[in-house]
């Protein structure tokens, strides 16, 4: 009845597992004879499958909000950030020349509407994140057109200046209504960091970078990137083959060693999304430029 009214997954798991214990100790209690809390898996926690966009998606998304929020929407994606970190971003924590956003605050807001600002729950959640070139001029505008010439000045601020909280943004972007227009009626605002961590771990990404990336110190998280699609897998392989028919071979038959591949092997570049990839902006659209291991 739970799920049929919307509760999520993982609530339901928590709710069964409260009742599974309250039972017990009516059970230890001899009130009842026998604990009926026997669902085999009903207590497992199994997270929503969330909605993740395509890059396509995500520009389209970004191209149908008030300009001053177009900015937010990329870096939110593109660098994994969660709707706290990017809200309190600085013009100094951001280095365009270097491609890099930095991490350094966190937002709360409480039951109360307060606003609480401070660092990351975790030491993890202090990092700085590489980004695509692509985004670049997108943040530069940005800043150029909405943000305050002094460093300290917030990147994304509302529409008259202030604070942007949840509820202003979503009344300012149509949020509901332009999600339905996009044709993900379901997408949060926090998709857009899960669409994140999935170009990085489909990139081919280690365990430990997706763990920097997503500002996570823990391995159970960024586990659960690497194992979501096969994409990854197949992106691993096709940096190899690059890599293979690239610098590596060439080293090897400058030694006058290595061994001799029969016929010609044609294959396209791996192209990688995630930390450190660039970007190609065309009139035709954004597309992935090759990257070499």
């Amino acid at each position: 009845m739970l799920l049929e009214a919307g509760v999520g997954a993982s609530e339901v798991a928590k709710a069964y597992r409260l009742l599974r214990a309250v039972l017990m100790t009516a059970t230890d209690d001899l009130i009842i004879a026998r604990n009926p809390c026997r669902i085999k898996g009903a207590s497992e926690e199994k997270p929503d499958e969330r909605p993740v966009l395509t890059v396509a998606q995500v520009f389209k998304l970004a191209e149908m909000l008030p300009e001053h929020l177009r900015a937010l929407v990329l870096l939110a994606t593109f660098a994994s950030l969660r709707w706290g970190e990017v809200v309190v971003l600085r013009r100094m924590d951001l280095d365009l020349s270097a491609c890099t956003v930095s991490v350094r605050r966190a937002q709360v807001e409480l039951d109360t509407g307060e606003l609480v600002i401070g660092p990351p729950k975790s030491r993890a959640g202090l990092r700085t994140v590489a980004l695509p070139q692509a985004i670049v001029p997108y943040l530069r505008r940005h800043l150029g057109n909405f943000t305050s010439s002094e460093d300290d000045a917030l990147i994304f601020t509302g529409k008259r200046g202030g604070v942007l909280r949840r509820s202003n943004f979503r009344r300012a972007s149509k949020w509901s209504e332009t999600v339905a227009k996009l044709g993900v009626p379901q997408l949060h605002f926090h998709d857009l960091r899960h669409t994140g961590n999935t170009f990085a771990a489909d990139s081919g990404a280690s365990l430990r970078d997706l763990m920097e990336r997503m500002g996570h110190d823990s391995v159970r998280a960024a586990m659960i990137y690497q194992h979501r699609t096969a994409g990854g897998n197949r992106a691993i392989a096709k940096a190899m083959d690059d890599k293979i028919n690239g610098t590596d071979q060439d080293d090897d038959d400058e030694a006058g060693g290595g061994l001799a591949l029969v016929g010609q092997w044609h294959t396209d570049p791996v192209s990688l999304i995630g930390n450190g990839v660039f970007w190609l902006v065309g009139a035709a659209g954004f597309e992935p430029a090759a990257t070499r291991l």
